[in-house]
């Protein structure tokens, strides 16, 4: 069996794996200054971005998780992969070819990791039905999307392919092609008959379904044959692989697109997405056999950099019949997770966006989307048209029904305007008594709210954080996912206080000797660990000594790499990586007062805990028993004192 990769291939696959160009697959990223990018953090949910990765050295760290480390750890942490099955990842995006210690390469299908086979062995499988798609027996597929209004380039666009009505058509080939039976059940492709394995789907128009890195990680089935006694869409169960809560149809299509509108347009089918993509809507994106939820709003708010700007758009298409309303009512419950603008997009005459394309036209698609209302508006009116607002009773049963949904706004001033807009569209004609009637059920709302989070406990969310009961020092403080990140050491406050000068000074100096070892020089070498107040600065220090001082350092991602494999920790591992991302306060490389002034005096501080030393040691002396002693110590506390006057003049200054 194959050892573990070489050294200098691991080297290499960092090297080419350009780290924002990886998690700019995964997220949004914006210039923020400094060299640094930033996004929304793709491991805690936040409003606001704290995640910044720093190309030049090769890192990535969040402000507000703590999440942190180079492009192996982060394909590692999004991709749930091991160390090994990342790196193996990285270098075939990067066509690159691993060497094993104990000899040998080894094609993922194979030894490698479990991702790897089974990513392997969907990619093998989507060739495989695009190809039978050609085939006679695929006929039916390819007469199914004519009659749908797309060509065969339209099919070879997205992957499109046909499952034929075998038992073990794919089986058969997959093994052929060297993957294990055991690997194709897992990821879904088959299922375990009384002979063994058999195809998941047959008979069926086949839907690729791809990862935002592009990767195939399932399929979306549509059944074709009317004798077919199974649902008409059947998708990949679960697997390592596939989530379908957290996948997205399409977003690796339309995920730059979506980037660069600042616009996402959510649709309810397969056709649905490629009639818009092809329409000239190209932000189209659909759930995968399951309802828009939490995990789905996570990943379109980093792909839109939803941040506090209300800029972004994000547009619900649904079929204008009744289960196509209480699908956009159903979106209005999740209105207020975005920080983007919600929009709704219906068809009164009930055509989803592929029929209305064969009907109307590219353009009719493109009107639906332009012609969106605002999620608010479009569940108010919905409330509203219930109701006959002929009669007095029917437009106070209608303020009835709507003020509950006008009332649930979390924004006060949309929340007043929305309020002054039912006065107008009820026709009441008393905006005093409908503002009222709104605000006392938006006061309920919010004592409701109070009450259960005074209560809390038992995983509730309080102040947007897990309360697990445990106060300021439990699991949940400070540490994410239990991994050894910051506030995983014992409990109470740290022996230290962070928001020392002397500590921040010396959070200065190590972010320099990180970012920018060559504006400190020998002098910073000579620094011994114990010169540092902080313990965790001084173990940073340690480790920076361990591989030869800055004085080695070399090239800026070579360098934070070299730190960060000999870090003995991940705590200290995460504090380097947060030294090499956090901006440091030096002007630019050729001014290193900043620098100098930085070693004077930590250089100075530590001269005189070491001249105190010194004078506490003489007292106890007495030179008539030990004058020998006396005078050298005498001495050594003289040539201190002359160091740190020379220091004073010239770091530092008169004094």
């Amino acid at each position: 069996m194959a050892g573990r990769i070489r050294n200098e291939d691991i080297a290499l696959v960092r090297e080419r794996s350009s780290i924002d160009a990886v998690i700019g697959e995964y997220l949004q990223l914006r210039n923020a200054g400094g060299g640094n990018l930033k996004g929304l953090c793709p491991f805690h949910d936040e409003k606001s971005p704290s995640f910044n990765v720093t190309p030049a050295r090769g890192l990535y760290h969040c402000f507000g998780c703590e999440a942190g480390g180079d492009v192996i750890k982060f394909v590692q942490e999004i991709e749930h992969l091991s160390f090994t099955d990342a790196v193996e990842r990285l270098a075939a995006q990067a066509g690159l070819q691993l060497r094993y210690e104990e000899g040998g390469g080894r094609g993922p299908r194979q030894d490698g990791g479990q991702r790897a086979r089974l990513v392997e062995a969907h990619k093998a499988a989507a060739e495989y039905y695009a190809e039978r798609l050609t085939s006679p027996d695929g006929a039916i597929g390819r007469t199914f999307l004519s009659e749908r209004g797309f060509e065969r380039a339209d099919a070879e666009r997205f992957g499109v392919g046909f499952a034929p009505r075998e038992w073990e058509g794919l089986v058969r080939h997959l093994r052929g092609r060297g993957f294990a039976d055991r690997d194709v059940v897992a990821g879904g492709l088959a299922k375990e008959g009384r002979r063994g394995p058999m195809d998941r789907f047959r008979g069926r128009l086949m839907w690729p379904i791809r990862d935002l890195s592009g990767d195939v990680i399932g399929f979306g089935a549509r059944r074709l044959y009317e004798d077919d006694e199974g649902p008409k869409y059947l998708n990949t169960p679960e697997s390592p692989i596939f989530h379908k809560g957290s996948v997205l149809y399409g977003a690796d299509l339309a995920k730059r697109e979506i980037a660069k509108r600042r616009q996402a347009v959510v649709v309810e089918g397969y056709t649905d997405v490629m009639a818009c993509h092809l329409a000239g809507v190209p932000t189209a994106i659909a759930t995968c056999g399951t309802a828009f939820g939490d995990d789905h709003i996570k990943v379109l708010r980093r792909l839109l950099m939803d941040q506090d700007e209300f800029r972004g758009e994000v547009i619900f298409t649904f079929d204008g019949d009744s289960a196509g309303r209480k699908a956009a009512l159903r979106a209005f419950d999740d209105e207020q997770k975005f920080v983007s603008q919600t929009f709704v997009a219906i068809q009164q005459d009930g055509l989803d966006p592929c029929d209305l394309r064969i009907r109307h036209g590219d353009a009719a698609v493109r009107d639906l989307v332009a012609a969106r209302l605002p999620l608010f508006e479009f569940a108010v009116r919905s409330a509203i048209e219930q109701h006959d607002l002929n009669t007095v009773e029917g437009r106070l049963s209608a303020l009835d029904a709507a003020a509950p949904v006008v009332a649930a706004i979390k924004d006060r001033s949309r929340r007043h305007l929305y309020a002054v807009n039912l006065d107008r569209w009820l026709g009441i004609m008393d905006e005093q008594f409908v503002l009222r009637r709104v605000r006392e059920l938006a006061n309920r709302a919010h004592a409701r709210a109070q009450t259960g989070n005074a209560r809390g406990g038992n995983g509730r969310l309080r102040n947007g954080r897990p309360d697990n009961g445990a106060g300021n020092g439990g699991a949940g403080s400070g540490n994410r996912n239990g991994n050894g990140r910051a506030g995983n050491a014992a409990p109470g406050r740290p022996s230290f206080d962070p928001t020392d000068p002397e500590v921040q000074r010396e959070r200065e100096l190590l972010k320099l000797a990180v970012q920018r070892p060559a504006v400190l020089g020998p002098a910073f070498d000579e620094l011994p660990n114990e010169a540092f107040i902080a313990p965790p600065h001084a173990a940073v220090r340690a480790v920076i000594a361990d591989v030869g001082g800055v004085a080695v350092a070399g090239g800026a991602a070579e360098w934070v790499a070299l730190l960060l494999e000999r870090a003995p920790d991940d705590q200290v591992r995460d504090l380097i990586t947060k030294f090499g991302v956090e901006p440091a306060r030096a002007a630019d490389d050729s001014d290193n007062r900043y620098a100098v002034e930085l070693l004077a005096r930590i250089q100075e501080r530590q001269l005189t805990r070491m001249i105190a030393d010194a004078k506490s040691k003489l007292e106890r002396l007495n030179p008539v028993e030990v004058p020998e002693e006396y005078a050298r110590l005498f001495g050594d506390l003289v040539a201190l004192e002359q160091q740190r006057r020379v220091l004073r003049e010239r770091g530092l200054g008169s004094q």
